[in-house]
């Protein structure tokens, strides 16, 4: 590409010249890469050695974290319920889905590299977004499930049934499935130019579309309806269970009923609060600036931070899974 081109690719308008450029001249099909270049959180060499510690200790607390929620749930017969049984599952995807993006960032800056593959790209996406759907769709689900304990009550073992529990579980995994295929099979309909500097640590999906040199214009339509069909609908389906558990617990007479029945869902709406609260900022905050880098820092809040405090969220105020902790590390007597 000529070396003027490349400078104009500094910006997003660059980039869309250049894109219209390649177009024109009939190169969109026959230009393709095999590797891409993840600019990372910062190009300051001093603070890779930090930047490296602090991910790999968030990331380890967040694998260990959330790895004992899922034995605590699985060898403690008392958790065997449909609300720890959807928890255990939404500790699973937040392992999944940290894993899809910050050990391939620990093994750059470990091997002073910013180099992913084009297949190791399109993977990245494909896990990212199935595991990043999911969580959205456990918090609806485990929302419904508190909607369903708390106003109805004498009718929850019936409705919340091992079958029904099932199949939410098994929708939820077939519909992101899908969703997180279409979004990678679009990503492959694309060609790019030649050094693809993704201003990011991760291949994050929407940052590759705007860089792409061919016509996005149907990756975008598909990526916005189904932000709205995805993101908007069982944001929905949780604000209204919630509306339905406030209008609930507010007709309750005894102040003590209303803590309990409070404490009952005050974890989960901390963790919806923060997931939603976070992603939603970052997307709102990069259309508003051109800024891509100050976004990638911004995009840690709900990639690593969230899934890091959910088990510290759900456990420290939860009697139930620090029972089952200690009954899982409890030291065993020795049989004589």
């Amino acid at each position: 590409m000529p070396a003027g081109l490349l400078a104009v690719e500094k910006n997003p308008e660059g980039r869309r010249i250049v894109k219209l450029f390649h177009q024109h001249i009939g190169l969109e099909n026959k230009t393709c890469v095999s590797k891409f270049i993840l600019l990372g959180l910062s190009e300051d060499a001093d603070l890779q050695t930090l930047v490296f510690g602090l991910f790999l200790s968030m990331y380890l607390v967040t694998f260990t974290g959330n790895l004992l929620i899922v034995l605590a749930v699985i060898t403690d017969s008392r958790l065997h319920t449909p609300m720890y049984f959807f928890l255990s599952n939404l500790s699973f995807a937040d392992i999944c889905f940290t894993s899809t993006t910050i050990p391939k960032m620990l093994l750059n800056i470990q091997r002073q590299s910013k180099l992913i593959t084009y297949a190791g790209c399109i993977a990245q996406i494909y896990f990212f977004v199935l595991f990043g759907v999911l969580d959205n769709f456990l918090l609806t689900v485990m929302a419904y499930d508190r909607f369903v304990a708390i106003c109805h009550p004498l009718r929850y073992a019936v409705i919340m049934n091992a079958r029904l529990c099932g199949l939410l579980l098994l929708a939820s995994w077939i519909i992101t499935a899908l969703q997180s295929l279409l979004e990678s099979l679009m990503v492959l309909r694309l060609s790019f130019c030649t050094e693809v500097e993704i201003p990011h640590f991760f291949c994050e999906l929407n940052q590759l579309v705007q860089l792409s040199c061919s016509d996005t214009f149907s990756n975008e339509v598909v990526m916005y309806f189904e932000t709205g069909i995805i993101g908007v609908i069982p944001l929905i389906g949780i604000l209204f269970s919630y509306s339905k558990i406030v209008a609930s617990v507010l007709r309750i007479s005894s102040a003590g009923g209303k803590y309990k029945a409070f404490s009952t869902c005050g974890s989960h709406l901390s963790v919806v609060s923060l997931f939603y609260g976070t992603g939603l900022g970052v997307y709102l905050s990069s259309a508003a600036t051109q800024d891509y880098r100050a976004s990638a820092i911004a995009s840690v809040m709900y990639t690593v931070v969230t899934p890091m405090l959910n088990p510290f969220i759900y456990s420290l105020k939860n009697k139930d899974i620090k029972q089952a902790l200690y009954k899982l590390f409890r030291p065993k007597p020795f049989s004589t």
